[in-house]
């Protein structure tokens, strides 16, 4: 892994070697490249996820490539959070998904690293507190619970069920995941068909009580149609 230095990675000729590894350089453009070098930390991963407009894929349903993201400036959250694990891996980081599954609501697709034995993520969302999370969790059950009180439809119940293990994007590097032109919904039907571990029995998920308001507004600060 490229070491962390202070709030920064230390990029240079490891990220090159890096690239040349994963090769990459035949598969996408020198501009792309630039795109993937200077997003040299967690945090300006999230940012450049932040700023790419929300895909409403207003000619049906997409599954972009990061290369066809690049291209067009929007993504949703699956679409984000497989730019998020090409920018992980060109840190050194495994290019990893993790499926966060919701009833009465859609899943949520978080791209993991794991820096000094703790787990952190990037993500694409349109409300607020799906997003990153700060590499401070020591199982991805602490992580992914992290997201329980944000994650709520719009009738304000908390609806996280079940979170996946960890997929490490490398079992997809022969189809050129990274840079393909045409959309790759092989991803999501997979982390849709791995076994989920349950976070709520039915016990508890029979007393859960709906969002506070003041919360439920938050979570939507900047979202589309707030």
């Amino acid at each position: 892994m490229i070491p962390y230095l202070g709030g920064r990675f230390n990029l240079g000729l490891a990220a090159d070697q890096t690239v040349k590894q994963m090769g990459l350089v035949p598969q996408l453009s020198k501009a792309e490249l630039e795109v993937f070098r200077k997003l040299t930390t967690p945090a300006r991963i999230q940012k450049f996820l932040d700023e790419l407009g929300y895909n409403l894929e207003p000619k049906g349903a997409t599954c972009y490539s990061p290369r066809i993201v690049l291209r067009e400036g929007v993504a949703h959250c699956m679409e984000g959070a497989l730019v998020g694990a090409a920018a992980l891996r060109f840190l050194g980081f495994p290019a990893m998904l993790v499926d966060l599954e919701a009833v009465r609501d859609t899943d949520h697709v978080l791209a993991v690293y794991k820096l000094n034995e703790r787990w952190g993520a990037v993500a694409k969302s349109d409300y607020a507190g799906l997003r990153s999370r700060e590499p401070v969790y020591r199982t991805l059950r602490e992580l992914a619970m992290s997201y329980f009180e944000h994650y709520y439809n719009p009738k304000g119940e908390k609806t996280l069920r079940a979170y996946s293990r960890p997929v490490d994007l490398k079992r997809f590097d022969k189809r050129g995941w990274i840079s393909a032109e045409d959309d790759v919904w092989y991803i999501p039907e997979y982390l849709c068909e791995i076994p989920h571990t349950d976070i709520l029995s039915p016990k508890i998920e029979r007393v859960l009580s709906r969002m506070d308001d003041r919360l439920y507004k938050a979570g939507r600060l900047g979202g589309l149609g707030s």
